[in-house]
C-alpha cells in the first residue's frame, strides 16, 4: 500500500509531529553515520553537511508537494461547496415561488368567500 506525505498528513492528528519524526529520522540517521564512519572528520563533517542538506531538500520538496496537493483539494471543496450553496439557493427560489403563488391564490379564494358574505 503506497502513502504519500499528505495521506501521512491526514492519518495523523497533528502533521506537525509527521514533520517531527521526518527530521528525528534524519538527525538520528546522520548520528549513527558519524559514529560508524571510519573516515576523518573533515570528510565526515562533508558527509553529514552532504546528507543534511538532502534531507533538508526532501523535506522541502515534500512539504511543497503536500501544500500543492492540499491547495488543490481545497480548491476542489470550495467549489463544490459553492456550487452546493447556488443550487440550494435556486431550489429555495423555486420553493419560494411556488409557496408564493400558493399563498396568492389562497388569498383569492378568500376574497371571494369575503366577497359572498358582504353581500
Amino acid at each position: 500500500m503506497k502513502y504519500n506525505l499528505l495521506n501521512l498528513l491526514n492519518m495523523s492528528n497533528d502533521s506537525g509531529s509527521v514533520l517531527l519524526a521526518l527530521l528525528t529520522g534524519a538527525a538520528i540517521g546522520a548520528g549513527v553515520g558519524i559514529l560508524y564512519a571510519p573516515d576523518k572528520g573533515a570528510r565526515t563533517r562533508k558527509k553529514i553537511k552532504k546528507k543534511a542538506i538532502l534531507a533538508r531538500d526532501e523535506v522541502s520538496d515534500r512539504l511543497s508537494k503536500a501544500t500543492d496537493e492540499l491547495t488543490r483539494t481545497a480548491d476542489a471543496k470550495r467549489a463544490d461547496f459553492e456550487r452546493k450553496i447556488d443550487e440550494t439557493i435556486s431550489n429555495m427560489s423555486y420553493k419560494a415561488d411556488d409557496i408564493i403563488a400558493t399563498l396568492e391564490h389562497k388569498l383569492a379564494e378568500l376574497k371571494k368567500k369575503n366577497a359572498q358574505f358582504q353581500k
